[in-house]
């Protein structure tokens, strides 16, 4: 992952109620939630809601599906996974400790 990409996804996470959204996409699994679930949830007007899901698709950390009359979000777990995968991919590099792997073992 470019470094560029990790630090635009991490500052659409940067605002309490992007990462308040988010986590719940994420605790939501694969079937998502309707954006109006989520806008009861989070308490927010649905315009709201509307600019704060927009920022975070267009980092990729979330997407939309349409089901009939229904907007359906969802996290995307592999762009999660990758900047989770990013941020400890170098745990400990320069350390005398060994690698994370070695620690684990």
């Amino acid at each position: 992952m470019k470094v560029e990409i990790a630090a635009l996804q991490l500052a659409s996470l940067g605002k309490p109620i992007r990462l308040k959204l988010y986590r719940a996409l994420v605790r939501a699994g694969h079937e998502g939630l309707p954006c109006g679930t989520l806008q009861d949830k989070l308490g927010i007007a649905a315009s709201t809601l509307s600019h704060h899901i927009k920022q975070l698709m267009e980092t990729g950390l979330i997407y939309q599906e349409r089901q009939g009359t229904t907007l359906i979000c969802h996290a995307n777990y592999p762009s999660m996974d990758k900047l989770v995968g990013f941020l400890v991919d170098e745990c400990c590099q320069d350390a005398a400790c060994g690698t994370a792997k070695d620690r684990a073992a």
